[in-house]
């Protein structure tokens, strides 16, 4: 059996967990979240905790006993705590800011980039150069904090570009030094 499917989820005190059919439903104070479970995976709310069981050994239903596990303790963490991804702008004159729902960027390009976000996801900016992206889904911050990454992604020359905070660009000597 997996070894992450078969644990059990423990539900905080200011979270509401409840399943339809099977569709998972959690409620906290950030917000809602819904989860479809794939064909054969069964998922169950017992007193303060949820169990997700699998009706067969193959092994994608191995696979997905322990991907539907980790996803409903991601929503957990999502409706508790919220996610949080945050981008570097980096260049001369490059910048962001946030007009109503959209992030308004230069980026040295002879237009500005308009990038138009949900309404789910909050995005701001504490300064022309950082980028902070806030929400309750993990995946959709993922996924909106790496379209953003890439409009511009970090170029190893010079290292302008978009990138998250702490990632390293490894720099290349360019043509004018090797002799």
């Amino acid at each position: 059996m997996s070894r992450i499917g078969k644990k059990p989820i423990d539900i905080p005190d200011k979270v509401k967990a409840s399943v339809d059919g099977s569709i998972l439903t959690i409620e906290g104070p950030k917000g809602k979240l819904e989860h479809r479970a794939p064909l054969g995976i069964k998922i169950e709310v017992k007193d303060k905790s949820i169990s997700v069981s699998r009706s067969s050994d193959t092994k994608i239903q191995k696979a997905l006993h322990g991907v539907t596990r980790t996803l409903i303790v991601n929503m957990i963490k999502g409706c508790v705590e919220g996610y949080l991804k945050e981008l570097d702008v980096v260049g001369v004159g490059f910048r962001a800011q946030v007009q109503g729902n959209t992030l308004n960027m230069q980026l040295g390009f002879t237009h500005p980039v308009n990038f138009p976000f949900p309404q789910d996801i909050k995005i701001s900016t504490p300064n022309p150069n950082r980028i902070r992206i806030e929400g309750i889904d993990k995946v959709k911050v993922g996924e909106i904090a790496a379209e953003i990454r890439r409009i511009f992604p970090p170029e190893p020359y010079k290292g302008k570009g978009i990138r998250y905070v702490g990632e390293f660009v490894r720099r290349k000597q360019g043509k004018a030094v090797t002799k």
